[in-house]
């Protein structure tokens, strides 16, 4: 292999773990946005709905799915929550889930 080929399969590998840990990261988040979301409305089971936020996210790209079902799922319940709150949230939980992934 010449220098060429060493430097672009570190690249490309450097790639692969930090698209690997931004994964796990958003996946940890919204685990943590669903057992914060589980509290609120009083779920018996936090860990079965924090499973069920997890999958929502994976139906299209982006934050808009899981949004759409934590709000919907509060306003079926009667909880009062703006999106504003949920996202800032997010953010939270997003800050703690890269604390804890990181520590792994």
């Amino acid at each position: 292999m010449t220098t060429f080929d060493d430097r672009e399969k570190a690249f490309e590998d450097k790639y692969k773990y930090d698209q690997d840990l931004q994964f796990r990261v958003e996946v940890r988040r919204n685990k943590l946005l669903g057992l914060w979301a589980a509290e609120l409305l009083g779920k018996d089971d936090a860990e079965a709905y924090a499973k069920e936020v997890v999958s929502a996210d994976f139906e299209e790209p982006g934050d808009a799915d899981l949004v759409r079902k934590i709000l919907g799922d509060m306003q079926d319940a009667g909880v009062e929550m703006s999106e504003h709150r949920l996202r800032k949230q997010m953010d939270e939980c997003l800050a703690a889930a890269k604390e804890q992934v990181m520590k792994e």
